[in-house]
């Protein structure tokens, strides 16, 4: 081989390697989000820095529940929007797979097997010679390849999209699985804390019919008029009613874990349970912390991800598409001779497509993604503006519903003296009825506002746990922000 000709082919492998090594549309880069150095907690928190980089287990896991630990593995086995989510991911497991297909040659086989006719009164090709009607049989076999030489990137711009959104699906995913247990947790807490509601309007119940057996002896005794056992009846038939109403507002949250957890409503039943719940420990980390715990920041990040390789993908097609198809087979009318190397064919060739006019309809295609690459950043900066809100608000909620819990446990004991000073008083006719009927009606609302104190506090902990992607591994040396605090009957 001459220099000159060894030259020509290494200029021209350089370029191809060079060209290979483009691609169009912009690399991508991850958009900066203005973010606060820390956190604004109050006490008693204090800020630590999980790990984020460790597995995350089951966080409901940490609120001691064994009906909630059952309930939630149920939810994961037969929930159907999990299901559906699932299903979208093996959809964009297959779609990768297609795009990363068209990275190597396709290799196609083709036969052919036909005898036929040919009519003597066809076109003439030698008009020195005349046609003949022949019949013959035509035996075929070959190999094709099909490979794209991808020279500006539109192949691996696609691989790139359908990677970022496989992994776009596995974040929704997460984010599914993440927002049905919290949902689960949160009907569930909703459930006992009515239970725990319901045990107190039923104690009341039980003290209301005491007051009025002692209304109606002293009545029937002369010491008191008729109007302190209607008062006194009138309350109990109001505190009756309301085990009714909150009977209902159970049942609702009953049938809602039954959806969750894939169970038909009219065959799914939870027995009331007034056992303790303790609140989880719940470390807080920096702010960018939640960037890479939070499933739905991952998804609409991985979403820009997809967006900018589309964009690469639409400005590919303002360059030659060039594909290489060599060919390999055998063609004979003999069987026979079918494999001989006379009946050899081959084929070995590049075809180039380029577009000359099209009315401006790639650059709209390109303006396009473009555009909807835009609009995936803004949702992203959305994603993580809602995500510092909803932290933020849990870990103000949690501080300040702890402060009102234990200020309710102060006025559940003030409202018991008061009752009791106010039956006494009564009995020994220094006040009238209507004292002790407003001490019995103020230590109902004591208790029953603690007891939703109660359970509003653990839904803001499920709030604050979803709000920061999940459950997470504490190293050993940290100390708790919250210290769990288990509550007695007598608290609740």
């Amino acid at each position: 081989m001459s220099l000159p000709r060894r030259h020509s082919i290494a200029i021209a492998l350089a370029a191809a390697v060079l060209l290979a090594a483009c691609a169009s549309g912009p690399d991508y880069v991850r958009p900066q989000v203005d973010m606060p150095a820390a956190w604004t907690p109050e006490a008693p928190w204090r800020a630590m820095q999980p790990q984020d980089a460790a597995p995350r287990g089951p966080w409901w896991e940490r609120f001691n529940d064994a009906q909630l630990n059952a309930l939630q593995q149920q939810a994961l086995a037969g929930n159907q929007t999990l299901a559906i989510a699932s299903a979208r991911l093996a959809q964009a497991r297959a779609q990768l797979d297609v795009a990363g297909a068209a990275q190597l040659p396709q290799l196609g086989i083709n036969t052919r097997a036909a005898r036929a006719r040919i009519s003597a009164n066809r076109p003439l090709t030698n008009y020195n010679s005349p046609n003949f009607s022949t019949v013959q049989n035509d035996f075929a076999l070959g190999l094709n390849v099909s490979y794209e030489l991808d020279f500006f990137g539109r192949v691996r711009r696609s691989v790139e999209a359908a990677t970022a959104s496989a992994q776009q699906s596995a974040a929704d995913l997460e984010n599914t699985r993440l927002l049905l247990t919290a949902e689960l947790a949160s009907n569930y807490f909703n459930l006992r804390e009515l239970d725990i509601e319901l045990d107190v309007v039923r104690r009341a119940i039980a003290l209301q019919r005491k007051a009025l057996d002692l209304a109606t002896s002293r009545h029937d005794l002369g010491a008191t008029s008729g109007l302190d056992v209607a008062q006194q009846q009138a309350l109990l038939d109001n505190t009756l009613t309301q085990v009714d109403l909150l009977g209902r507002q159970r049942a609702q949250y009953e049938h809602a874990i039954a959806t969750l957890t894939g169970t038909p409503a009219p065959a799914f039943s939870l027995p009331p349970s007034l056992a303790p719940i303790a609140l989880p420990d719940i470390p807080l980390g920096i702010p960018s912390d939640v960037l890479e715990r939070r499933p739905d920041v991952a998804a609409a990040e991985r979403s820009m991800a997809a967006a900018n390789a589309q964009i690469g993908v639409a400005s590919a097609a303002f360059y030659p598409s060039f594909m290489l198809q060599p060919g390999y087979g055998v063609d004979s009318r003999n069987w026979a001779t079918l494999f001989n190397a006379p009946s050899v064919l081959w084929s070995l060739g590049v075809s180039a497509s380029q577009s000359l006019f099209d009315a401006g309809r790639l650059r709209a295609g390109v303006d396009f993604t473009q555009a909807g690459y835009n609009a995936t950043v803004a949702t992203y900066r959305r994603t993580v503006l809602t995500a510092m809100q909803e932290v933020e608000d849990g870990i103000t909620g949690i501080a300040s519903l702890d402060r009102a819990w234990r200020q309710s446990q102060s006025a559940i004991a003030s409202a018991r003296r008061v009752l009791e000073i106010a039956t006494s008083r009564y009995e020994g006719g220094a006040t009238p009825y209507l004292d002790v009927i407003t001490a019995q009606q103020a230590l109902l609302n004591s208790e029953r506002q603690a007891a939703q104190l109660m359970g509003q506090r653990l839904l803001v902990s499920v709030f604050l746990i979803k709000a920061l992607g999940g459950d997470w591994h504490e190293r050993r040396e940290q100390t708790p922000l919250v210290q769990s605090k288990t509550l007695s009957p007598e608290e609740r």
